[in-house]
């Protein structure tokens, strides 16, 4: 083995700084980590102060800062005065600077080995992947796997290679993970150095030295941060998903519905057409038979009285008075008749007035038809997506709300109507305990309780900054906080929440009017801003075993000004 065989250069990565050590094959793997540590020279004392980059062609001022050749004559070209960019200190003539062969060749020998360290990092994480496992960046003979990887170094090590990171105390301080096979992704591919920063106005990963670059006015946060707020926001984001999934099976199940009870209306509308029908078949029979049987009558009264007519032209041609007047009949006595002013055919009229508001009820359904035709080709094209139709679908179910006193919190004061609820600072003291009353909740529930059927109402909340709404089961417990049977929304500041998944937002932004429609058989419960017509929230698949009872707190005043009084509102009147 010559002696050029014999040396071997090792690269040693702890922030990008390297280190050239010329050792000999009897050397332990844990001398050359030692040797590497012993003799550090880092990226920093190479960089040019102006581009931030390895010097090109170093010089050397009067005062000891190193520059790029280019760097620093541009730099001087452009001020009155001949200064040094990193201390300041002035010269009283621009100084004739020279190459610093020395520096020069350092920063050299850094990029070289900066790119044969890249090759070999690059084979070993093909020989990974294919492999299927992390390979020790540092083994030179036979690569062994790695069991850590080293976010500062951007070296993967095996145990024995591993063993400086447990022991020296700057090594000890850096961030050991389960090995990896990209960490080339974890480094800036311009400037070399670890990816530590995210700018949020460009959606970009940053080394420290991107930021003083081209993001100096950007919005610029740690990765670790940009991580939590991302993550954050994506559950944000998963919220909303799920809200529009509730959405829009609402919308089937309210098309479904819509379906089923217009081909019950259809049914039931053929059953009646058919049945009217039928019944002015019967009076067309019956007036048919009516008139066949005048028509009868009148015809044999017309053959006698032709009879009768007859004898009366014959005896009208007899000359003989006395003879005449012996057979001639009294002219006064005529054949037995009826009586047609006694008879109408009023039934004919009578059906001919069915037909004709028949007739008319047939050109307003089918303008309705035409309408809903329109309506439904707006859908198709989505040119009209409103709520408006399934909001007032719901609003056709609303009940009479009033407040129960006997259930209210004794810092909450009800309005004379029971149809007001605002919480008090002064009111905590002003009645007698009530077995039925909330205590540990700001709370208060309707009168009556509703089963097996669909009921809506409304409630005008305002400008308030917290307030509770739903419903909850009749048994719900009163003195503590309830595990169970409570179907409500929190709204606090600008965003809901639901009880079963508190500081997890459902909805944001604020409401004025909220709507409340439950479908006790369907197992739904569905919030509503009434003004927008769209949904807050629905919360779907519940199984009811018992009453269902409207809970309101409008809360106490801890996010800010919060004593105004949620009012139940009608559906057709505005709330001031």
């Amino acid at each position: 083995m010559t002696q050029k065989e014999t040396e071997s250069e090792v690269i040693s990565w702890e922030t990008n700084k390297i280190c050239v050590v010329i050792i000999s094959p009897l050397q332990t793997n844990t001398n050359r980590q030692m040797a590497s540590s012993n003799s550090l020279l880092s990226e920093e004392q190479l960089r040019c102060p102006i581009c931030l980059d390895v010097s090109t062609r170093p010089v050397s001022t009067p005062c000891g800062h190193n520059f790029c050749m280019s760097c620093i004559t541009s730099y001087w070209d452009n001020i009155p005065v001949s200064l040094c960019p990193f201390c300041k200190e002035t010269f009283e003539r621009r100084p004739d600077l020279k190459v610093n062969t020395f520096i020069s060749q350092l920063a050299s020998q850094f990029m070289s080995l900066q790119v044969t360290d890249d090759h070999i990092r690059s084979l070993a994480q093909q020989q990974a992947r294919c492999g299927g496992a992390v390979l020790c960046d540092i083994c030179t003979d036979t690569q062994q796997d790695a069991v850590k990887s080293c976010l500062e170094c951007l070296t993967s090590y095996c145990d024995v290679h591993l063993e400086p990171h447990h022991r020296v105390a700057g090594l000890k301080r850096h961030t050991l993970v389960e090995p990896l096979a990209s960490l080339e992704d974890r480094i800036c591919k311009e400037h070399f150095r670890l990816l530590t920063l995210f700018c949020k106005n460009d959606e970009v990963l940053l080394c420290d030295v991107c930021t003083g670059l081209r993001h100096v006015n950007h919005d610029v946060i740690p990765v670790q941060r940009a991580y939590k707020e991302r993550k954050a926001l994506l559950g944000v984001a998963e919220a909303k998903l799920q809200q529009m999934i509730q959405e829009r099976l609402q919308k089937i199940r309210a098309i479904e519905q819509s379906k089923t009870e217009t081909k019950d209306e259809i049914a039931n509308s053929v059953q009646d057409f058919a049945a009217l029908v039928k019944v002015i078949e019967e009076k067309q029979k019956a007036a048919e038979e009516q008139a066949d049987g005048f028509i009868s009558g009148m015809e044999r009264e017309i053959t006698e009285l032709q009879k009768t007519t007859m004898k009366l032209r014959e005896l009208k041609q007899t000359e003989d008075p006395l003879c005449f007047l012996q057979s001639s009949p009294n002219p006064s006595i005529l054949p037995h008749t009826m009586d047609l002013s006694t008879f109408s055919f009023n039934r004919q009229v009578e059906i001919h007035h069915i037909l004709k508001s028949l007739s008319t009820q047939v050109s307003q359904l089918q303008m309705l038809l035409n309408k809903m035709s329109t309506e439904i080709q707006k859908v198709s094209d989505g040119t009209d997506v409103s709520n408006d139709a399934t909001l007032r679908y719901m609003q056709q179910y609303e009940v009479d709300v009033v407040l129960d006193p006997d259930t209210a919190n004794p810092w909450l004061i009800i309005s004379n109507d029971r149809k007001q609820v605002r919480y008090s600072k002064v009111s905590g003291l002003r009645r007698n305990q009530n077995p039925n009353m909330f205590t540990v909740m700001y709370a208060v529930l309707g009168q009556r309780g509703f089963s097996s059927c669909k009921f809506y109402f409304e409630v005008f909340v305002g400008g308030k900054t917290e307030w509770c709404l739903g419903v909850v089961a009749a048994s719900v417990p009163r003195k503590e906080v309830p595990l169970c049977g409570r179907w409500t929304i929190r709204f606090v500041k600008d965003k809901f929440e639901t009880f079963s998944s508190p500081n997890v937002p459902v909805h944001l932004g604020k409401v004025e009017r909220v709507g409340v429609f439950v479908d006790y058989e369907a197992g739904q419960i569905s919030f509503y801003d009434v003004q927008t017509a769209t949904i807050i929230y629905s919360f779907t698949e519940c199984v009811f075993t018992e009453d269902l009872y409207p809970y309101f707190s409008p809360c106490d005043d801890e996010h800010g000004s919060n004593l105004g009084p949620m009012i139940i509102v009608p559906v057709s009147v505005d709330s001031e």
